[in-house]
């Protein structure tokens, strides 16, 4: 058990001894979680900031994708080379399952909402059922790796027990849960949501990967030979995981990583869009793009920043220990922040009081050698489920099911 020495020690080297200044008031069970939680808490982001005012302009230029009809040429050499590299155990999958499902009035994992119409179809399941589709083609069981959170992983977990893991075999099923780090005032002092509490926030969608290795399962990857992880987005009931073809297409161009993409549906649409910044790949947020760059043209007359990423990544296991021993940009989100004060009392603040600290995938893009934005169709690929109702939502993932012959 962590000890308060220990725990002072570590508080000390950041300046945060304050975090312990209820430890007297408090019992041994509550003295036994704080003392935990300090241990378990990256405090090391608080040495190491980014802020989005600190980002560097860049030399915004057009990538070149890997378009639908070079695919489609190509498609039989693409799903070959890249079945044989599933079949072979060389990828692996990560579910970033770390979210609650708020936005759709639901108070229980993202994952569990069901958007069945006569039977239940629980988003996970939507997602199981889409890998199956894959390995049962390759006939082959990839691992996949899900991130939970502090918030949902017991709940997670049970869900996938209850229901069997809709099928997928449980010693190919590997749950983590994604890394905290401390949100803090805007001097960087911890604050603290109860005496024996310290107010924490998930890492990003960035911290993906070093959340792995907290977890010890990177020595898994390595004893299992997993050289590539696809790393997808829990709200995504249409996505291809595991995709065989787009595999082929990443390792036939000898890259370290790839991206799938959609045109645009229209030049102001609020998705981020891969490009080249300073020569690497990279990916602009919507409101970074100028109306010049909205309106540049390609050799085709076609937009030239056209294509919107869908957060389902390709990645070289070795490109990302490689990163991983970098440091990444930690993005600065300005937040309201619930807090005990120094007499103990509970404030609740109407307006920003501080600051969390989160990685970004775009930032993980960034620091690759090179990346293939890889096309896929909107209708057959993308339905987000991030609303209730309107754009995004769970009407619109439903039509597109229904579009493509599920049955809801």
């Amino acid at each position: 058990m962590y000890s308060r020495e220990e725990a002072l020690k570590k508080l000390k080297k950041y300046g945060q001894e304050h975090v312990l200044d209820f430890y007297g008031d408090i019992d041994e069970d509550k003295r036994k979680a704080l003392l935990a939680q300090i241990e378990e808490t990256d405090f090391s982001v608080l040495e190491h900031t980014y802020c989005e005012s600190d980002k560097k302009e860049g030399v915004i230029e057009p990538i070149k994708a890997l378009q639908i009809k070079e695919i489609e040429e190509k498609k039989a050499y693409f799903l070959q080379k890249g079945s044989e590299a599933i079949k072979e155990g060389k990828l692996g999958a990560v579910l970033l399952a770390g979210g609650m499902g708020t936005r759709l009035g639901f108070d229980e994992p993202k994952g569990m909402f069901d958007i069945g119409i006569t039977r239940h179809v629980y988003i996970f399941m939507r997602l199981i059922e889409n890998l199956m589709s894959v390995t049962d083609e390759c006939g082959k069981f990839i691992h996949l790796f899900v991130m939970t959170s502090e918030k949902n992983h017991d709940d997670t977990t049970a869900f996938f027990k209850e229901h069997d893991n809709f099928g997928y075999p449980s010693e190919y099923i590997h749950f983590f849960k994604q890394e905290m780090v401390p949100a803090t005032d805007y001097e960087g002092k911890v604050y603290m949501e109860s005496p024996y509490r310290i107010a924490t926030s998930p890492n990003g969608n960035g911290g993906w990967f070093s959340s792995l290795n907290s977890a010890g399962l990177i020595d898994l990857m390595d004893e299992k030979d997993i050289e590539w992880l696809n790393v997808f987005a829990v709200d995504n009931v249409l996505q291809k995981i595991a995709d065989p073809v787009f595999l082929g297409a990443v390792l036939d161009g000898g890259y370290v990583s790839g991206s799938k993409v959609v045109k645009k549906a229209s030049p102001d649409e609020k998705v981020g869009v891969m490009c080249l910044k300073d020569s690497h790949p990279s990916i602009v947020e919507y409101y970074e793009l100028t109306e010049e760059l909205m309106d540049t043209k390609d050799s085709f007359g076609d937009p030239a920043y056209n294509f919107g990423v869908i957060l389902n990544y390709l990645f070289s296991v070795r490109e990302l220990k490689r990163i991983m021993n970098e440091k990444m940009p930690l993005h600065i989100v300005e937040k309201k922040i619930p807090h005990i004060d120094e007499k103990g009392e509970y404030i609740d603040p109407k307006e920003p009081n501080g600051h969390k600290y989160e990685k970004l995938v775009l930032d993980m893009v960034e620091m690759m050698t090179d990346c293939l934005p890889f096309e896929v169709e909107r209708d057959k690929e993308f339905a987000p489920i991030k609303n209730r109702t309107g754009k995004d939502s769970v009407d619109t993932a439903r039509a597109l099911l229904e579009k493509n012959g599920y049955k809801l």
